[in-house]
């Protein structure tokens, strides 16, 4: 059974920072493609960060590009997001998904795991 568990969300003031984390189980975590997605209230859901399992390339939204950083540890089996630079804007429930593709990453429906979410609020 697949289970990806989201960590580290919670409240932080604008400009600041946070690292949310996921740990994975259930699946060959190096055969996987992980990502980030978020969704707000009434908003749609948002890509945010990815990476190829294959490559290693990582991939971010236009609003997140050059604050936040997606990376693995493939021997804890988690992905993480750092996310810097915050502003209310990223208030969001953050998913953590998984992925055997190895394209197309931006796109929701490539993604056959995900996780429960965990709550980001940026205040102002």
């Amino acid at each position: 059974q697949v289970q990806l568990v989201e960590a580290g969300g919670g409240s932080v003031q604008a400009g600041g920072s946070l690292r949310l984390s996921c740990a994975a189980s259930g699946l060959t975590f190096s055969r996987y493609s992980m990502g980030w997605f978020r969704q707000a209230p009434g908003k749609a859901r948002e890509f945010v960060a990815a990476i190829s399992w294959s490559s290693l390339r990582t991939y971010y939204g236009g609003s997140v590009e050059g604050r936040f950083t997606i990376f693995t540890d493939n021997v804890k089996n988690t992905v993480y997001l750092q996310m810097r630079s915050l502003n209310p804007e990223d208030t969001a429930n953050y998913y953590c998904t998984a992925s055997r593709q190895m394209a197309q990453l931006r796109d929701g429906e490539r993604y056959d795991y995900w996780g429960q979410g965990t709550q980001v609020t940026v205040s102002s």
